[in-house]
Protein backbone atom coordinates (compact mmCIF):
# COMPACT_ATOMS: atom_id res chain seq x y z
CA UNK A 1 0.00 0.00 0.00
CA UNK A 2 1.10 3.57 -0.65
CA UNK A 3 2.60 5.20 2.42
CA UNK A 4 1.28 8.58 3.54
CA UNK A 5 4.32 9.34 5.72
CA UNK A 6 5.27 12.37 3.68
CA UNK A 7 8.79 13.74 3.59
CA UNK A 8 9.37 16.97 5.50
CA UNK A 9 11.85 19.64 4.38
CA UNK A 10 14.29 19.92 7.27
CA UNK A 11 14.90 23.61 6.58
CA UNK A 12 11.34 24.90 6.15
CA UNK A 13 9.30 22.18 7.83
CA UNK A 14 7.09 21.99 4.73
CA UNK A 15 5.62 18.74 3.50
CA UNK A 16 7.40 17.29 0.46
CA UNK A 17 5.02 15.58 -1.92
CA UNK A 18 6.70 12.54 -3.49
CA UNK A 19 6.04 12.32 -7.22
CA UNK A 20 6.72 9.14 -9.18
CA UNK A 21 8.14 10.01 -12.62
CA UNK A 22 7.28 7.09 -14.89
CA UNK A 23 8.44 8.45 -18.24
CA UNK A 24 11.11 6.78 -20.36
CA UNK A 25 14.62 7.52 -19.12
CA UNK A 26 15.44 10.02 -21.88
CA UNK A 27 12.44 12.19 -20.93
CA UNK A 28 12.33 11.63 -17.17
CA UNK A 29 15.08 14.01 -16.07
CA UNK A 30 13.46 17.09 -17.62
CA UNK A 31 10.24 16.45 -15.74
CA UNK A 32 12.12 15.67 -12.52
CA UNK A 33 13.96 19.00 -12.67
CA UNK A 34 10.71 20.87 -13.30
CA UNK A 35 9.12 19.16 -10.28
CA UNK A 36 12.10 20.09 -8.11
CA UNK A 37 11.74 23.72 -9.14
CA UNK A 38 8.12 23.50 -7.99
CA UNK A 39 9.33 22.26 -4.57
CA UNK A 40 8.11 18.72 -5.14
CA UNK A 41 10.10 15.53 -4.51
CA UNK A 42 10.57 13.57 -7.77
CA UNK A 43 11.20 9.83 -7.63
CA UNK A 44 12.40 8.79 -11.07
CA UNK A 45 11.22 5.28 -11.90
CA UNK A 46 10.88 4.73 -15.66
CA UNK A 47 8.13 2.21 -16.34
CA UNK A 48 8.49 2.27 -20.11
CA UNK A 49 11.32 2.41 -22.62
CA UNK A 50 11.40 3.44 -26.27
CA UNK A 51 13.29 1.61 -28.98
CA UNK A 52 14.09 2.93 -32.45
CA UNK A 53 12.81 0.88 -35.38
CA UNK A 54 15.06 0.45 -38.38
CA UNK A 55 13.73 1.09 -41.84
CA UNK A 56 14.13 3.13 -45.00
CA UNK A 57 13.76 6.88 -44.93
CA UNK A 58 10.64 8.55 -46.30
CA UNK A 59 10.64 11.66 -48.48
CA UNK A 60 8.66 14.20 -46.48
CA UNK A 61 8.34 16.56 -49.46
CA UNK A 62 5.80 14.16 -50.99
CA UNK A 63 3.28 15.18 -48.32
CA UNK A 64 1.34 18.32 -47.45
CA UNK A 65 1.75 17.76 -43.71
CA UNK A 66 3.97 15.82 -41.33
CA UNK A 67 2.27 15.17 -37.99
CA UNK A 68 4.03 14.38 -34.70
CA UNK A 69 2.22 13.14 -31.60
CA UNK A 70 5.03 12.65 -29.06
CA UNK A 71 8.55 13.71 -28.14
CA UNK A 72 9.72 10.19 -29.05
CA UNK A 73 8.06 10.56 -32.44
CA UNK A 74 10.14 13.69 -32.97
CA UNK A 75 13.33 12.05 -31.67
CA UNK A 76 13.10 9.01 -33.91
CA UNK A 77 10.93 10.34 -36.72
CA UNK A 78 13.15 13.18 -37.90
CA UNK A 79 15.99 10.67 -38.39
CA UNK A 80 13.83 8.68 -40.83
CA UNK A 81 12.77 11.64 -42.99
CA UNK A 82 14.47 12.93 -46.13
CA UNK A 83 13.69 15.87 -48.38
CA UNK A 84 12.33 19.20 -47.24
CA UNK A 85 9.68 19.30 -44.56
CA UNK A 86 6.22 20.52 -45.58
CA UNK A 87 3.91 22.07 -42.99
CA UNK A 88 4.29 20.48 -39.56
CA UNK A 89 1.62 19.75 -36.96
CA UNK A 90 2.22 18.83 -33.31
CA UNK A 91 -0.36 17.22 -31.08
CA UNK A 92 0.40 19.56 -28.17
CA UNK A 93 2.85 22.04 -26.64
CA UNK A 94 5.26 19.36 -25.38
CA UNK A 95 5.69 17.87 -28.84
CA UNK A 96 5.94 21.35 -30.36
CA UNK A 97 8.67 22.16 -27.84
CA UNK A 98 10.63 19.05 -28.91
CA UNK A 99 10.34 20.10 -32.55
CA UNK A 100 11.51 23.60 -31.72
CA UNK A 101 14.57 22.16 -29.96
CA UNK A 102 15.41 20.45 -33.26
CA UNK A 103 14.99 23.68 -35.22
CA UNK A 104 11.64 22.69 -36.76
CA UNK A 105 8.93 25.34 -36.95
CA UNK A 106 5.43 24.16 -36.04
CA UNK A 107 2.51 25.35 -38.19
CA UNK A 108 -0.36 23.81 -36.21
CA UNK A 109 -1.17 22.80 -32.65
CA UNK A 110 -4.81 21.78 -32.27
CA UNK A 111 -6.91 23.25 -29.44
CA UNK A 112 -7.58 19.70 -28.20
CA UNK A 113 -4.33 17.76 -27.74
CA UNK A 114 -5.45 14.38 -29.07
CA UNK A 115 -5.40 12.58 -32.40
CA UNK A 116 -9.08 13.46 -32.73
CA UNK A 117 -8.12 17.09 -32.12
CA UNK A 118 -5.57 16.87 -34.92
CA UNK A 119 -8.14 15.32 -37.24
CA UNK A 120 -10.58 18.15 -36.54
CA UNK A 121 -7.93 20.85 -36.95
CA UNK A 122 -6.47 19.47 -40.17
CA UNK A 123 -9.76 18.51 -41.80
CA UNK A 124 -10.40 16.37 -44.89
CA UNK A 125 -8.90 19.00 -47.23
CA UNK A 126 -5.47 18.85 -45.57
CA UNK A 127 -3.90 16.84 -48.38
CA UNK A 128 -1.55 13.87 -47.98
CA UNK A 129 -0.29 13.44 -44.40
CA UNK A 130 2.74 11.58 -43.06
CA UNK A 131 2.55 10.42 -39.45
CA UNK A 132 5.89 9.23 -37.98
CA UNK A 133 5.08 7.65 -34.64
CA UNK A 134 5.03 4.64 -32.41
CA UNK A 135 4.50 1.16 -33.77
CA UNK A 136 1.45 0.93 -31.50
CA UNK A 137 0.14 4.45 -32.24
CA UNK A 138 -3.59 5.00 -32.53
CA UNK A 139 -5.07 4.78 -36.00
CA UNK A 140 -7.47 7.74 -36.02
CA UNK A 141 -5.29 9.87 -38.28
CA UNK A 142 -4.94 7.00 -40.76
CA UNK A 143 -8.57 5.91 -40.65
CA UNK A 144 -10.12 9.37 -40.85
CA UNK A 145 -7.66 11.37 -42.96
CA UNK A 146 -5.78 8.59 -44.73
CA UNK A 147 -2.46 9.54 -43.11
CA UNK A 148 0.52 7.32 -43.91
CA UNK A 149 1.75 5.85 -40.62
CA UNK A 150 5.53 5.48 -40.53
CA UNK A 151 6.44 3.34 -37.51
CA UNK A 152 9.72 4.79 -36.19
CA UNK A 153 9.81 3.42 -32.63
CA UNK A 154 8.13 1.03 -30.25
CA UNK A 155 7.28 1.47 -26.58
CA UNK A 156 8.13 -1.36 -24.19
CA UNK A 157 6.51 -1.71 -20.77
CA UNK A 158 9.15 -2.54 -18.16
CA UNK A 159 8.80 -5.17 -15.43
CA UNK A 160 10.50 -3.95 -12.26
CA UNK A 161 11.23 -5.79 -9.03
CA UNK A 162 9.73 -2.90 -7.07
CA UNK A 163 8.07 0.46 -7.63
CA UNK A 164 8.83 2.87 -4.77
CA UNK A 165 6.21 4.53 -2.60
CA UNK A 166 4.97 7.90 -3.80
CA UNK A 167 2.06 10.21 -3.14
CA UNK A 168 1.34 10.88 -6.83
CA UNK A 169 2.40 9.18 -10.07
CA UNK A 170 2.70 11.10 -13.34
CA UNK A 171 1.50 9.18 -16.40
CA UNK A 172 2.40 10.61 -19.80
CA UNK A 173 1.11 7.74 -21.95
CA UNK A 174 -1.35 4.87 -21.97
CA UNK A 175 1.58 2.43 -21.88
CA UNK A 176 2.86 4.03 -18.67
CA UNK A 177 -0.61 3.60 -17.15
CA UNK A 178 -0.65 -0.09 -18.04
CA UNK A 179 2.85 -0.60 -16.69
CA UNK A 180 2.10 1.12 -13.39
CA UNK A 181 -1.10 -0.89 -12.96
CA UNK A 182 0.83 -4.12 -13.51
CA UNK A 183 3.01 -3.23 -10.51
CA UNK A 184 0.61 -1.46 -8.15
CA UNK A 185 -2.69 0.39 -8.24
CA UNK A 186 -2.61 2.23 -4.91
CA UNK A 187 -0.79 5.39 -6.07
CA UNK A 188 -3.16 8.13 -7.34
CA UNK A 189 -2.21 9.61 -10.68
CA UNK A 190 -1.89 12.71 -12.79
CA UNK A 191 -2.34 12.09 -16.51
CA UNK A 192 -1.15 13.99 -19.56
CA UNK A 193 -4.45 13.86 -21.43
CA UNK A 194 -7.77 12.12 -22.14
CA UNK A 195 -6.46 8.92 -23.75
CA UNK A 196 -4.09 8.31 -20.83
CA UNK A 197 -6.90 9.03 -18.36
CA UNK A 198 -9.14 6.50 -20.07
CA UNK A 199 -6.45 3.82 -19.98
CA UNK A 200 -5.66 4.58 -16.34
CA UNK A 201 -9.32 4.16 -15.44
CA UNK A 202 -9.55 0.93 -17.44
CA UNK A 203 -6.54 -0.42 -15.52
CA UNK A 204 -8.07 0.38 -12.13
CA UNK A 205 -5.95 3.44 -11.35
CA UNK A 206 -7.27 6.57 -9.64
CA UNK A 207 -6.76 9.82 -11.54
CA UNK A 208 -6.66 12.93 -9.36
CA UNK A 209 -6.06 15.41 -12.17
CA UNK A 210 -5.59 15.60 -15.95
CA UNK A 211 -3.12 18.13 -17.33
CA UNK A 212 -4.67 21.02 -19.25
CA UNK A 213 -1.66 21.10 -21.58
CA UNK A 214 0.84 18.39 -22.46
CA UNK A 215 4.01 20.41 -21.84
CA UNK A 216 6.12 20.39 -18.68
CA UNK A 217 4.30 23.38 -17.25
CA UNK A 218 0.94 21.68 -17.71
CA UNK A 219 2.12 18.50 -16.01
CA UNK A 220 3.64 20.33 -13.04
CA UNK A 221 0.52 22.48 -12.64
CA UNK A 222 -1.60 19.30 -12.63
CA UNK A 223 0.65 17.69 -10.00
CA UNK A 224 0.35 20.73 -7.75
CA UNK A 225 -3.43 20.68 -8.11
CA UNK A 226 -3.50 16.94 -7.42
CA UNK A 227 -1.38 17.46 -4.30
CA UNK A 228 -4.04 19.78 -2.94
CA UNK A 229 -6.57 16.95 -3.28
CA UNK A 230 -4.59 14.40 -1.27
CA UNK A 231 -5.92 13.35 2.15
Amino acid sequence: MSSWNWLVDETTGALMIRVLVTRAREDADRLARALERAELEPRVCPLIATQALAGPSRDASEFAWVVFTSRAGVRYGLKRLSGSLPRVAAIGPGTAEALGECGVAVDLIPPVHTQQGLVSALGPAAGPILFPGAEQAGSELAETLGAVHLAVYRTVELALAEVPDADIAVLASASAARSLASHRTDIPCVTIGPSTSREASRCGLTTLCEARSSDLGGLVEAVRLAASRLP
